[in-house]
């Protein structure tokens, strides 16, 4: 699994609820009798009824299972379906289920009837934009989806400024809320030349990736998605649609910036600063297997050093994975080098291997490639290169619709396990570096551990530093050299479908070894910080994992904004 990750009898269950002194009148019954038709009045066809497909199939008997769950690993199709989510639940924890009806939003004015009928009425209300929750917060049976996929312009600023603010104007991209990263790209780096700080994932929505305060592949040089946040429009609990930014309503700007998707309000458009474009963007890839246990300690402990000796900068980011049969596997990018630059980074560390042959396997030439920053993001470039991107295989699908190789396991998937914990960077230190190391050995003999080095911001440029230490997230970020995650999925699966139920029991061992994996790690460092959107979906210390420190301040403005609790979900701000 490349980006994210025991059981119980609820596997077949909705969305855990709120406890009512969290969510207010909002916890009544999801199938309380609810008289649509004014809503219905109100917005003609952009109120739909739902219907989950995967409930259908499960009431005919399974038939064409084989095909619809084959439809699940395509995340455009997910995206496009109103009744889905990128992930179709958690083991032991919640299936993804429809809500009954949606309100598909294609203006702010839109959003504001959900949210005034949900208030009136009491409904549950879940929103969803790319619908890439791992805690299944994006859908709930018996609710009402404000499902925001029509909502997708990308507006170029050469110069903007919010009102009322007495900052530079600077370059920027408006985008509404059902965006996703795929799209944003094509429109500002392909066509204008600029750079955005999004995800590395092309179909994650914006609006949920800046609100959780996402990491891109360069966030150690850009900061995070919400560090670049400059104003948001929402839809608040009363109904009021907002314009905030850091001078006006400085606390719920401050709030969606990293604070949590879905928490304070419904987001409908975010202004995001832009970059100066990269001339190249390149990666370095490659596995090598250790032949020995001694000659495996020894590998782990030379990345870790060589890490800190070449790449803990803001050039370098994305993953160093080390697994049970002693495998290391590097998926390293970069900006800005050239391909001789690159090579003579890794050039160290490749003949410290060459030298060791007798103790390495290096399956296949390490590859290093260098491309036009432009290209990096440009699908009709990226389909002629071979097994990098896969396409929307649906007849009718737009041409751009294509998706990174390394992400389809994530499409459809359902977790089994997903834990994450910041790493600091005294770590990196020589004189800790041996304990590091012998968490990471110590742990992959269970399972996979990955380091996600660009979900850490130390080491990166000093303007990323200070735009993200303005954000919600957890302050432990800022000292961080990398996310360490280590999860568990399983292939597209849903109870009540014949022979395509989840696989209980593998869920439970697997789960099992990801915390047994786990268990130096959190010896090591017993009080890391872990990113909001890649978690532990049953961490019972998640506020202060999630936000340390900025909790308190998050609550506020919740109570504030939201007083009757009618956002929430699992692990979000006020919800326990």
């Amino acid at each position: 699994m490349n980006r994210r990750r025991v059981l119980g009898m609820v596997a077949a269950a909705s969305v855990l609820p709120l406890s009512p002194r969290a969510i207010g009148r909002v916890a009544t019954s999801p199938r309380r009798a609810v008289d649509w038709s004014p809503l219905e009045r109100r917005l003609d066809n952009r109120f739909i009824p739902i219907r989950s497909p995967l409930a259908a199939c499960a009431e005919a008997g399974g038939s064409g299972a084989g095909a619809l769950l084959a439809k699940c690993k395509n995340p455009y199709y997910l995206g496009d379906e109103p009744a889905l989510t990128q992930t179709l639940g958690w083991t032991g924890a919640w299936t993804t289920r429809a809500s009954d009806y949606a309100v598909a939003a294609e203006t702010a004015g839109d959003v504001v009837a959900a949210v005034n009928f949900a208030r009136r009425t009491g409904v549950r209300l879940v929103v969803k934009g790319g619908g890439h929750s791992y805690f299944g917060n994006s859908n709930a049976a018996g609710s009402l989806l404000v499902w925001m996929r029509r909502m997708e312009a990308v507006t170029l600023h050469e110069a903007f400024a919010s009102k009322g603010s007495n900052l530079e104007p600077v370059p920027a991209v408006s985008i509404e809320a059902g965006a996703i990263w795929g799209r944003v790209y094509d429109a500002v780096a392909v066509r204008a030349g600029r750079y955005v700080q999004g995800g590395g994932c092309l179909t994650v929505g914006v609006a949920g990736f800046v609100q959780g305060g996402g990491f891109g592949s360069f966030s150690k040089q850009f900061g995070t998605g919400a560090a670049n946040l400059l104003e948001a429009e929402i839809v608040t609990a009363d109904g009021r649609l907002r314009t905030v930014s850091a001078s006006r309503e400085p606390e719920l700007f401050y709030a969606l910036k990293g604070g949590g998707g879905g928490t304070f309000g419904v987001v409908t458009r975010l202004t995001l600063r832009t970059h100066p474009l990269p001339k190249t963007i390149g990666a370095v890839m490659f596995d090598v297997q250790a032949l020995s246990e001694d000659s495996w300690r020894k590998l782990v402990a030379r990345v870790v050093a060589f890490y800190r000796e070449a790449l803990f900068n803001a050039t370098w980011g994305e993953q160093l994975r080390f697994t049970p049969n002693r495998t290391v596997s590097v998926a390293m990018l970069f900006h800005g080098l050239t391909q001789a630059q690159a090579r003579a980074t890794w050039q160290p560390f490749l003949t410290w291997l060459s030298e060791r042959a007798q103790d390495y396997v290096v399956k296949g030439e390490p590859t290093i490639i260098v491309l036009p920053a432009r290209n990096f993001w440009d699908a009709s470039f990226l389909k002629q290169l071979p097994g990098v991107v896969l396409r929307d295989d649906r007849p009718d699908a737009p041409a751009s619709n294509v998706f990174w190789a390394g992400n389809l396991g994530e499409a459809g998937q359902v977790l089994n396990a997903y834990q994450s914990a910041w790493l600091s960077q005294g770590l990196l230190d020589p004189a800790r570096q041996a304990s590091l190391v012998d968490a990471l050995v110590a742990g992959a003999t269970e399972w996979p551990l990955t380091l996600h080095t660009n979900k850490g911001l130390a080491g990166g440029s000093a303007q990323a530093l200070a735009l993200s230490q303005a954000t919600a997230t957890n302050p432990a970020v800022l000292d961080a050299f990398a996310l360490l995650i280590c999860a568990a999925e399983s292939p597209p699966a849903w109870p009540g479908i014949p022979g395509h139920e989840p696989d209980v029991e593998r869920g439970r061992r697997e789960a099992a070894a990801v915390t047994r994996a786990m268990a130096p790690v959190r010896s090591l460092v017993p009080n890391a910080g872990a990113y909001a959107s890649e978690a532990d979906y049953f961490d019972e210390d998640w506020q202060h994992r999630y936000w340390g420190s900025n909790y308190d301040r998050l609550l506020r403005t919740k109570r504030r904004y939201d007083p009757v609790g009618l956002f929430g979900g699992r692990n979000t701000v006020g919800s326990a």
